[in-house]
């Protein structure tokens, strides 16, 4: 499906993306703690959420 151009370049990319977003967030780690303090709670809320779109779907099928 992929040449094995395509895979080589996927996976060069994918590790260097990798690399990149894991220097960029340690550099901002302190902006974080400043301004997303008490974001699990929205995390929390939106699994919440989906987890009731599950139970209402479940309960609409029966």
């Amino acid at each position: 499906m992929f040449s094995q151009g395509q895979l080589v370049f996927a996976v060069c990319f994918l590790i260097t993306f990798i690399i990149v977003m894991i220097f960029s967030y340690r550099k901002d780690i302190a902006t974080h703690k400043i301004f997303y303090k008490g974001n699990y709670k929205i995390l929390i809320g939106f699994l919440v959420f989906i987890g009731l779109l599950f139970v209402i779907k479940i309960i609409l099928k029966h």
